[in-house]
């Protein structure tokens, strides 16, 4: 015989209190008031449930972390602020989630393809221009500043060394196609060179330009927080000065 459910059970409560049963003397409206809580308990319990059995739940809990990284940054994202947010017990996220580091990593890879969606768009802007190599990447480097600039918390999380390492739910290897896209724009300009070494050394330079302007060191040490020059600096010593243009 199958046990009763939590939404018996608090149909039963409801029930118990019905005017029916009520004596001389008995407030109606507060029967009425209870039996709108059972009902809403009801459909609460209902709910949860629902949510809790299919793959909503995954999908909530990665939503709510990204809205919760944009807002407050990595440092905010624990299991039980998660869980509290996207309105579910504490320990609802380990059903999905075996560790912390597998929900940030699904948290990262929704930046990761975010980036990487915004470089697909570039490039085909690219293509419709017929751009070369030069010009594409300095559009590579435009995007990625801008992301980083626009999506902050985000931009920390997906380039932590702990969940890279990790290697959780292929997070290293979401990452690894937009440094190739960099390193075969470099090999089209330098031939014959190291592009995968040109391209590692201009991507820190980035990165680095990414956190001094954060922290507003970049402007407090030279004046400016434009970092145009800065990319077009850093361009010219990894890849040589840009062709003048005609």
């Amino acid at each position: 015989m199958s046990q009763p459910s939590p939404q018996d059970h608090a149909r039963a409560r409801h029930h118990s209190g019905t005017d029916a049963d009520a004596g001389p003397g008995v407030d109606t409206g507060t029967d009425a008031r209870a039996e709108a809580e059972a009902e809403a308990e009801v459909e609460a319990e209902a709910r949860t449930g629902a949510e809790e059995k299919g793959d909503g739940l995954r999908e909530r809990l990665v939503r709510t972390g990204v809205a919760l990284v944009d807002a407050e940054g990595a440092q905010a994202l624990t299991l039980r602020e998660i869980a509290r947010r996207a309105g579910v017990s504490h320990g609802a996220p380990r059903r999905w989630f075996p560790t912390h580091l597998d929900l940030l990593s699904a948290i990262a890879r929704e930046g990761f393809a975010e980036l990487a969606a915004r470089v697909a768009e570039a490039d085909r802007e690219a293509d419709r221009t017929d751009a070369g190599p030069r010009e594409r990447v300095e559009t590579l480097t435009r995007v990625y500043l801008g992301y980083a600039a626009e999506r902050r918390g985000m931009y920390e999380l997906m380039f932590r060394h702990d969940l890279l390492e990790s290697g959780r739910l292929g997070l290293r290897e979401t990452s690894l196609p937009l440094f190739a896209r960099l390193a075969a724009l470099v090999a089209e300009l330098r031939p014959g060179t190291d592009a995968v070494t040109a391209a590692g050394a201009l991507w820190a330079n980035l990165h680095g330009l990414a956190q001094l302007r954060h922290w507003g060191s970049l402007s407090l040490a030279t004046g400016s927080d434009d970092p145009a020059p800065f990319v077009r600096a850093a361009l010219d010593a990894h890849l040589g000065p840009a062709e003048p243009t005609r």
